[in-house]
């Protein structure tokens, strides 16, 4: 999962990138209404947490413009802002999520995963594509039942093509919800992965098809 942070507190915003990056979550953290709608622009995030309070802009005015660029991917407000005035505004703006400060970390991950499985029509506490399940408390993954390992790197890139099953994903896409630093793995390196995973599931219910032009894309068999 890629997510915006949009937060203009530096020593939240650095602590936050730190541990959701620890928890296979890739942070892009802007500190101004400016840069977060330029970013929201790009497309590329899964989920948007957005701060109220910024300092050039009305946080609910970048909801706003945020909406009218892109009125599907997720967005959580995060602010001090905690009454109920604020909330219902938010929500009428076009806020999937609400969660007031101080917070736990542990919630506002919950949150974040909760609002991709309903983005992608799921609500259940697994992630599932055939006979492949992801247990989001554990982090683990399971074929048919039965607990199956893989690398870091092979986890985060399967779990990429299981959060977007069934739509393709190219090489640039994968590796942008799987590093923060395009520099510490090159494109290629997808391709590679996607042919050790391949050999993990082929016969199992599950494929990797590849979609010329368009990418990857994790499917039943």
């Amino acid at each position: 999962m890629r997510i915006l942070l949009v937060e203009d507190e530096h020593s939240l915003g650095t602590w936050l990138s730190k541990v959701l990056e620890r928890a296979g979550i890739i942070v892009d953290w802007v500190d101004s209404g400016r840069t977060a709608i330029a970013a929201a622009a790009q497309g590329a995030h899964d989920v948007i947490v957005l701060d109220l309070g910024l300092p050039d802009r009305d946080g609910q005015e970048v909801l706003r413009e945020i909406r009218r660029l892109d009125s599907r991917v997720p967005t959580l407000v995060l602010t001090a802002r905690d009454g109920l005035a604020e909330k219902v505004r938010s929500f009428h703006l076009g806020a999937d999520d609400f969660l007031a400060k101080p917070f736990e970390l542990e919630e506002l991950q919950a949150r974040l995963h909760a609002l991709l499985r309903r983005a992608r029509g799921a609500a259940a506490s697994r992630l599932s594509c055939g006979p492949l399940s992801y247990d989001l408390a554990t982090q683990r993954f399971a074929l048919a039942g039965q607990p199956l390992a893989f690398t870091p790197r092979e986890s985060a890139v399967l779990l990429v093509l299981l959060q977007h099953a069934g739509e393709p994903m190219s090489k640039q896409q994968i590796l942008e919800r799987i590093v923060s630093d395009e520099k510490d793995i090159h494109p290629e390196a997808v391709e590679v992965i996607v042919h050790r995973l391949r050999k993990r599931v082929d016969g199992t219910g599950l494929r990797i098809a590849t979609y010329r032009g368009l990418g990857y894309a994790l499917e039943a068999a």
